[in-house]
């Protein structure tokens, strides 16, 4: 039921604007993969920690260039999460971005499966 809360948390912080959040297993001190942004920190959320690190406002949520995005998918470090409409998804999305578009967290979360040892990007634009 945590993991589902906090996958539901995350993704609804995140659909203000392209995210990043990172592998739960990963230290709270680890920089951005582009050193282009050296001062800020991934949030780092553990089972022990409950929703401590979840951010608060958008001006809190990490961001990701389109570079790190893609070479993360590339290296299969990362997914692409399409949290719009199915029909706007249909209409035109990233290559290998999954849809899972937000009503689909709010009414039916106990069947959504991501990978714990990935990055979750999202993208509602």
């Amino acid at each position: 039921m945590k993991k589902n809360l906090l996958i539901i948390l995350l993704l609804l912080f995140s659909i203000s604007a392209c995210t990043v959040t990172k592998p739960q297993t990963e230290s709270t001190n680890q920089a951005y993969p582009n050193q282009a942004y050296p001062n800020q920190a991934y949030p780092n959320q553990t089972p022990t920690q409950g929703q401590a690190d979840i951010p608060l406002t958008e001006a809190d949520v990490p961001r990701i260039t389109v570079e790190d995005a893609k070479a993360a998918v590339d290296g299969s470090e990362a997914v692409i999460v399409d949290v719009r409409s199915a029909e706007s998804f249909a209409a035109g999305h990233i290559a290998g971005a999954i849809s899972i578009p937000l009503a689909e967290f709010e009414t039916n979360i106990s069947n959504i499966t991501l990978e714990k040892d990935q990055w979750i990007i999202t993208y509602c634009t």
